[in-house]
Order: structure tokens, then C-alpha cells, then sequence
């Protein structure tokens, strides 16, 4: 044999044996099953404070939970759960989230939002919500996704939480005790309840061929960070114009300089404009657009864009499974009520998994699922009318609209009592509070 062949045949059996041993890696991934109670899929804002909520619960009860958390991304730019934005976590969500513990773990990173003007621009009405008429420090806080996100996961790292990340699931398969989700590296779980967090695109509900319902608004959304010439001062201003609502949120400082989160609803052919267009070229359009009352717009970060719309599930369950926040429902930013909507979804899916818990029963089973969606039902509803109510109200120049909504906004500057019920929603709360109860 001569020394090309005995070469040759050596490659060929090198090769022959990493297959062997990449087929036998496979089979060995492909038959390890790990069983759990309850695998979150998904672990943005939602998902992550999710198995944040259920540790604290499974220590409050003594009954411990296996609990997995998939996600494809640790937060960092490329997670698109914890990107550039910046959210307003109502007044409501930030009592919730600290029922769970969490929210003293974040508190550092918000920025309070005491005051909001409301306007309409070029038009006569406006009126403003002042967290001191309510007896309340603040209506909510404004948190910047990224660094939540890093927070979230290092509270996560110190819990009983089984963590794959980054991790996919390329299937799901529904059975009669448990789910079995198969992961994109050949692992197996079984879970007697299944969570998705997964978002708009959710890969459960796509294996699921479930039915999603969406209303495209024709708008987009640009986003970016805004430094002004003055401080804040702990005020929101939502400003209604002729292409949608344009929200400025109070930022914290960085280096001295004091920044507003901007949110800012136009037709596709204008957010193009926008995106493409120079930094003077925007600052100069968005201060035509919104006017002085936050003080001189001075630079701008990166701009980044998302279409518009509203989709959501009628039903937002199945055979053992839950979709909770933007797997569940996505709403049009115009009010702020996307994370604090999702947040009442867990928020009730954790007081189904406790009673269930102390009753003994089946954690992911129809009892529990289906009455997760009756609980649901009409605080969802009412959010995402409510939601498009202000779209389909504030977004056209339809005289008898721009009249009947600038006087609505009058009144409530004229008569403050009406302000309340208006508060309470925007704040997240679904039901009366005393100011007891809410402090």
C-alpha cells in the first residue's frame, strides 16, 4: 500500500469516527429528558419576572417547583426583549412587583414619572395628571430594557431556576400529563405546564397552529433617546398629532446630561424619512412636531423603528399551556399598557399555580388553565378597546372626532374629579383602591 493510500485511509477512518461520535453526542442529547413543573419559553421582561415570581411563591409555600426558563439570548443588544426601548412601568405593576420581591431589586434603575401633560396639537384641549393629587410619590417609573434585563438575569442566576440559555425550542408536542418540548440542541423537557413568553412570533403557538388575530394601524413606531437642553423634572408628555401619538418620557441623567425617551407613531413613509434623515434634519421635524414644553431637543441616539399593530389571542391557552404578555397580546403604545397588561397575566397565572398548589392539584390542567382565561377575560378585553379606542380617536383629523376629543380633555382640566378613572387605568390598577390599599 503505498503512503497516499495508507493517508487516505486514515482520513476516511478519522472521519468515520467523529461521525460516530458526533451521531452518538446526538442520541445521547436526544434521550435525556428532564422533567419539570413548569418551563417557561421565553425569558424577556415577562418570562423572567415570571420565574422570579414562582421561586418567591415556592418559598413562601415550602412546596418546591422545578421550574425552566428557555431563551435564545442573555440580555445584551441582541435580545430583542431587552433593546434600546425604555418602558413606563404603571404605578400598579410596580405595587405588584414588589408583592414579588423584585421590584426593590430594580427600583434603582427607574426614573418616576410624577406629572403627565396630555395634548393635542394645534388644537385647544390638553390637561395634565399630577401623581400629588392622588397622594401617590409617583404614577409609574421608566426603566431602560437593557438594563433591566441584566438585573433580571443576575437575580436569576441566584435562584432554583434551570436556565437554558441560549436555547431554542424547535418543537412542542402536547400530551395528556405533561409537554414535551425538544430544544434546538436535542434536549428533551416534559412539563406539566407550559408558558409561553415567547413573544409576538411565538414558536409555541406557531407548533400549536393557533389562530392570532391582528389590526394593522399603518403606523410605526421610532424610538430613540433624546438629550435636552433642561431637566425633566419627573415629567410625560403624550402629544397627539396629525400621523399618531407622540410620547417623551423622563430619562435618568448620564454624565449631567439630562435625556427623555421619545416613542413617536408615524405613517410608514414618514418614520423612513425620519430613520434616513440627518440628526439635524429630526431634531428639527420632532421639535416642530412636539413643541417646547420639554425644552430645546439637543442630540439623538440611535433611531430604531416597529410596525404598529394590534394582535392578540381570543383564547390564550391550550392543552397545558398559558401565553402570557406578547405571546398573548401585543397593543399600540399610545397609552403605555403593553408590560403592564402582560404583567397582570402572570401576575393572576401565579395566584392560579398557588391555589392550585395548596388544593393539590394539577398545576397544568384544565381546572387551572381555564380559569387563568376566565380571570383574564375582561381585564383584556376592556385594555385592548380601550387601547384602540385612543388609536382610532387620537390618530385622524376627522373634525367631529378632533372636537369631540379636545373637549374631552378640557373637562377633565375643568372638573378634576373625572381625572380619576382615567388615573386608575393609566396607572394599571383594574378595580377600586383605597389610597391606603395603593401605598
Amino acid at each position: 500500500m503505498s503512503a497516499s493510500t495508507r493517508s487516505q485511509t486514515q482520513n476516511t477512518q478519522t472521519q468515520n469516527t467523529q461521525t460516530t461520535q458526533t451521531q452518538n453526542t446526538q442520541t445521547q442529547n436526544t434521550q435525556q429528558q428532564s422533567e419539570f413543573d413548569i418551563a417557561i419559553v421565553g425569558g424577556a421582561m415577562a418570562g423572567a419576572t415570571l420565574a422570579l415570581g414562582l421561586t418567591k411563591l415556592s418559598e413562601e409555600l415550602k412546596r418546591p417547583l422545578k421550574i425552566a426558563l428557555i431563551e435564545a439570548n442573555r440580555p445584551g443588544a441582541e435580545h430583542p426583549g431587552f433593546d434600546a426601548r425604555s418602558i413606563a412601568i404603571a404605578q400598579g405593576s410596580i405595587f405588584e412587583l414588589t408583592r414579588l420581591g423584585i421590584w426593590p431589586k430594580l427600583a434603582h434603575l427607574g426614573t418616576a414619572i410624577e406629572n403627565i401633560h396630555v395634548s393635542d396639537r394645534s388644537h385647544f384641549g390638553m390637561t395634565t395628571l399630577n401623581a400629588s393629587d392622588f397622594y401617590l410619590p409617583y404614577l409609574g417609573q421608566v426603566v431602560e430594557l437593557q438594563r433591566v434585563g441584566a438585573a433580571l438575569f443576575t437575580l436569576l442566576d441566584k435562584q432554583r431556576v434551570t436556565l437554558y440559555c441560549p436555547a431554542k425550542v424547535a418543537s412542542i408536542t402536547a400530551g395528556v400529563d405533561s409537554n414535551q418540548l425538544r430544544l434546538d440542541d436535542g434536549r428533551q423537557l416534559n412539563a406539566k405546564l407550559v408558558v409561553a413568553a415567547d413573544g409576538l412570533n411565538s414558536i409555541v403557538r406557531r407548533d400549536f397552529k393557533l389562530p392570532l388575530e391582528q389590526v394593522d394601524f399603518e403606523q410605526v413606531a421610532v424610538v430613540a433617546n433624546i438629550a435636552t437642553d433642561k431637566p425633566h423634572e419627573q415629567w410625560a408628555y403624550e402629544r397627539f398629532t396629525d400621523t399618531g401619538p407622540l410620547a417623551v418620557l423622563p430619562m435618568a441623567n448620564v454624565d449631567g446630561q439630562a435625556r427623555v425617551s421619545l416613542v413617536w407613531a408615524l405613517s410608514p413613509e414618514k418614520a423612513e424619512q425620519m430613520l434616513s434623515g440627518s440628526k439635524t434634519q429630526f431634531l428639527a421635524t420632532l421639535q416642530s412636531d412636539f413643541g417646547f414644553r420639554a425644552g430645546q431637543f439637543i442630540d439623538v441616539g440611535e433611531r430604531h423603528a416597529y410596525p404598529l399593530k394590534l394582535s392578540y389571542m381570543q383564547r390564550p391557552i391550550y392543552q397545558r399551556t398559558v401565553f402570557i404578555g406578547n405571546a398573548a397580546q401585543t397593543l399600540h403604545p399610545i397609552a403605555g399598557q403593553g408590560f403592564n397588561l402582560g404583567l397582570r397575566d402572570l401576575v393572576c397565572l401565579i395566584e392560579q399555580v398557588r391555589a392550585a398548589l395548596i388544593n393539590d392539584e394539577d398545576i397544568g390542567g384544565a381546572k387551572l388553565t381555564h380559569q387563568y382565561l376566565a380571570e383574564r377575560t375582561d381585564d383584556r378585553e376592556s385594555t385592548i378597546n380601550n387601547v384602540e379606542f385612543l388609536v382610532r380617536g387620537f390618530s385622524n383629523q376627522y373634525w367631529p372626532l378632533v372636537a369631540g376629543r379636545n373637549l374631552g380633555l378640557r373637562l377633565l382640566s375643568w372638573c378634576p374629579p373625572l381625572k380619576t378613572p382615567i388615573a386608575r387605568k393609566a396607572m394599571g390598577w383594574k378595580s377600586p383602591q383605597t389610597t391606603t390599599s395603593i401605598l
